[in-house]
């Protein structure tokens, strides 16, 4: 079973950036309510995608130099990495298929 894997700001570029596969990054923090909604799908897609595409989360009150990094205003927040940089945001709580639909898209 697939899960997301927790990443820091000291993994990130060997877990993300460093990637060989496409890599969804969730940009949540504990307090946040929306962030506790999409979770269960997180989880959801990490399985179906297992092999084909890494996810991640990254607690932005932790590790905050990444968030800032990549401008995270708003959480939750989803970048979707290919090739090591970013090619999609995806910001608030959205239903499973929108987030699908995103990483689909980035895929192709």
């Amino acid at each position: 079973m697939a899960h997301p894997i927790e990443i820091t700001d000291a993994t990130f570029d060997e877990q993300v950036v460093g990637s060989d596969t496409p890599v969804v990054v969730d940009f949540w923090a504990e307090w946040c309510g929306p962030c506790k909604m999409i979770a269960p799908i997180v989880e959801q897609l990490a399985e179906e995608y297992d092999g084909k595409v890494k996810f991640a989360k990254l607690d932005v009150d932790s590790n905050p130099r990444t968030a800032m990094n990549f401008g995270i205003r708003g959480i939750p927040a989803l970048l979707i990495f290919n090739d090591g940089k970013p090619v999609d945001t995806v910001v608030g709580a959205v239903p499973k298929s929108v987030l699908k639909q995103r990483v689909d898209a980035a895929l192709a």
